[in-house]
């Protein structure tokens, strides 16, 4: 016999011994199954049988005289056969019914009917264990939630993606296939398609970028670079990066520190860069475009530091303030696609800061502007 036909024949026997062994234990399972049943159907058969026997010879004893001894030797049994029925109402109760109610409860469960609540009325081991089921169907319950809500989220950016995606790369398509067909003649024409196609394909760009990092950040793949930063000179570096560019512009910035002291921060520099970006780049955004103004001011909370970035844009409607982290929503969205926004930039951000221990609020008032905080814990306190 060679090696292969060997290890052919072990593996056979192999999964001989398995299913047999799985197969006896199913075999097993189901018989104590039955006696278990067997056992409940017979005791809840005994309880009026025993009750109706305990009549009959206390009716018996009564009616016909008979001496001391066999008066006594009733009494002894009629006393005995209370004891038992007592006891196997008190294993019906507290034993073979709570049990029987597992036993249901989990069907429903393996029927994929995650909320299902078993009714506890005992304080014994079962009772803790019924306890214990009812907290673990719900949290399947909640985690079949989630599950869904994942994938109508799944959906949700499936379409997103697909509808992002389509409108630039249709305006390429036309662009490309006007120049290819000669219908641009003049190369004013000609540099005016090509600065379209050149800005439809900076979005995608900056639309797959966008993406693959809240991907990542879904997932929790993305790498941070922890350290412990202070928060006053890297403050100050990074406002007067912002308040030059904003003067090149002709735009008004203001920073103003309200920190007593220098506080350490456990922070990624990138990322947190990144977030104040993603939010004074809305502000440029949506902002007036002849009279931009932004604020920035850092101060302590608690064990808090903040920065508030507040703008004197359009404002957000309080209706809407709730919404504006969701992936790829957009306020007004006809005037979004102008601004090629990708409908990541908060969302990403907020992802971020959670992901330091932090969060953003948002105040507005419509015609007035917006203020966005951005807070995040002090190294070594209690954080948020």
């Amino acid at each position: 016999m060679n090696r292969h036909e060997r290890f052919h024949r072990d593996h056979y026997h192999r999964f001989r011994h398995e299913f047999y062994c799985s197969h006896k234990y199913r075999m097993r399972h189901n018989d104590w199954h039955r006696d278990f049943h067997r056992s409940h159907r017979a005791l809840k058969f005994l309880r009026p049988v025993f009750l109706l026997l305990i009549i009959l010879l206390i009716y018996l004893m009564f009616k016909f005289p008979i001496n001391k001894v066999l008066t006594f030797l009733f009494g002894v049994f009629i006393l005995s056969q209370i004891v038992q029925l007592v006891w196997i109402t008190h294993l019906e109760k507290r034993i073979f019914k709570p049990i029987s109610q597992l036993h249901n409860g989990v069907k429903e469960i393996a029927k994929g009917n995650f909320d299902v609540t078993i009714n506890n009325t005992t304080f014994n081991e079962i009772g803790f264990l019924i306890d214990s089921f009812n907290e673990m169907a719900a949290k399947l319950q909640e985690n079949e939630i989630l599950k869904r809500e994942y994938e109508e989220n799944w959906k949700m950016l499936i379409a997103n993606i697909s509808h992002d995606l389509k409108t630039p790369i249709t305006s390429i398509g036309g662009y490309i296939d006007a120049i290819h067909e000669g219908v641009v003649t003049s190369p004013e024409k000609m540099d005016q398609y090509l600065q379209v196609i050149r800005k439809n394909t900076i979005y995608i760009n900056h639309l797959i970028d966008d993406l693959f990092l809240f991907s990542k950040l879904a997932m929790h793949q993305l790498d941070f670079q922890m350290e412990s930063i202070s928060i006053k000179p890297f403050m100050e570096d990074l406002m007067a990066e912002f308040s030059f560019e904003f003067q090149e512009k002709g735009f008004d910035f203001c920073y103003t520190d309200d920190l007593e002291e220098n506080y350490p921060v456990l922070m990624d520099r990138q990322r947190i860069y990144q977030v104040i970006h993603n939010i004074i780049g809305n502000s440029v955004k949506y902002g007036p475009a002849a009279s931009l103004g932004l604020k920035t001011r850092l101060y302590r909370k608690e064990a808090l530091i903040c920065l508030d970035i507040q703008d004197n844009g359009p404002g957000i409607p309080e209706d809407k303030i709730s919404k504006i982290f969701d992936r790829f929503y957009r306020i007004d969205s006809e005037r979004t696609k102008d601004l090629m926004s990708t409908g990541l930039g908060l969302s990403i951000a907020k992802e971020l800061m959670e992901a330091h221990g932090g969060k953003i609020q948002v105040t507005s008032v419509l015609g007035e502007g917006s203020c966005f905080t951005l807070i995040l814990p002090i190294d070594n306190e209690e954080r948020i």
